[in-house]
């Protein structure tokens, strides 16, 4: 187990993309001592974009029909429509905060795919980085990422380190539900966090529909 202890906010409400990164910053910014998990929904089509990724090159690929999102964290292009998705916010204090961004991208998913397992999903993780050129994460696998056995990717996530700890963002291409018990791999004690009146997040959510930060990187 990842930590001895682990709280799970199933945040039922659908919300827009930026409303959704909002929360996820709010969340690294307001962590305490204990990890927060994060399983979420969008509201409407929307693709998301890494930090240092293109807009361009993401309406290339996926063109004008969804909404699109700049992500505080790193990775590739991700299409929401259809994918499961979690945020996981570690504090600075543990163990695994302190770990290299590979160490710590490798050990979540590790449990991540017990949890695929025993679900009935085969999967492992890939040993290093795809040589396919793309910038849709789906398209290319890069080291530690989840495979299908066929090869296919199966889940990425995208990392940033704070002064509070590691967020880290993740996608999975599969059906609603699956995720449900996640929290049982990566902690032996669960409890439910309640984000109560999750004061200041509303005011992140101009950083996320601002055209400069969606065009940061053109």
């Amino acid at each position: 187990m990842l930590f001895e202890r682990i709280q799970v906010w199933r945040d039922r409400e659908l919300r827009s993309g930026p409303e959704n990164m909002a929360i996820d910053q709010w969340l690294i910014e307001n962590l305490g001592e204990v990890p927060v998990l994060r399983i979420y929904e969008w509201r409407g089509d929307w693709v998301s974009l890494g930090y240092f990724q293109s807009l361009a090159e993401a309406r290339r690929i996926f063109g004008n029909e969804p909404e699109y999102v700049r992500r505080w964290t790193g990775g590739g292009i991700v299409d929401h429509r259809g994918d499961q998705t979690y945020t996981l916010a570690i504090p600075r204090s543990l163990k695994l905060a302190s770990a290299r961004g590979g160490e710590s991208y490798a050990a979540i998913h590790r449990e991540l795919a017990k949890c695929l397992r025993e679900r009935g999903l085969s999967c492992q993780l890939a040993e290093r980085d795809s040589q396919r050129e793309s910038a849709a994460c789906f398209e290319k696998p890069v080291a530690w990422d989840l495979l299908e056995c066929g090869g296919g990717k199966l889940a990425g996530a995208g990392q940033r380190r704070t002064r509070r700890g590691i967020l880290h963002q993740g996608s999975v291409s599969v059906s609603k539900g699956l995720l449900d018990d996640l929290e049982d791999f990566l902690s032996d004690r669960s409890e439910v966090f309640s984000p109560g009146e999750m004061r200041g997040w509303e005011g992140k959510v101009e950083r996320y529909r601002s055209a400069d930060w969606l065009a940061r990187v053109l």
